[in-house]
């Protein structure tokens, strides 16, 4: 059996909980996916999982969400090493190369 633990929506900031155990390490709550990382749906076990697939305004959120998935990933080892993942950039995050004046 798992315990409680509360992530927030990196898009509205809704608080989802999530029932999980102690030993899954987590690497990083986000709007994009990693990539090569598996994700599996929050209701579904995940122990063996990459990560989880929230989605914010479901049945694990407390109040009201704003209805899109999220993503949390848990820290991956591979050879010994960790797995650096990385999330697509969002379009405002993006470097910006506009050097008119």
């Amino acid at each position: 059996m798992g315990f409680p633990v509360r992530y927030t929506c990196p898009r509205c900031g809704a608080v989802v909980t999530l029932d999980r155990e102690g030993y899954l390490a987590d690497k990083s709550v986000t709007e994009t996916p990693l990539t090569g990382w598996e994700y599996v749906p929050a209701y579904d076990p995940f122990e063996d999982a990459d990560g989880v697939e929230l989605v914010c305004g479901a049945s694990e959120t407390d109040g009201e969400g704003c209805g899109r998935p999220f993503y949390l990933s848990f820290v991956r080892f591979e050879a010994g090493r960790e797995v650096e993942g990385d999330a697509p950039l969002r379009p405002e995050d993006a470097p910006r190369f506009d050097f008119r004046p």
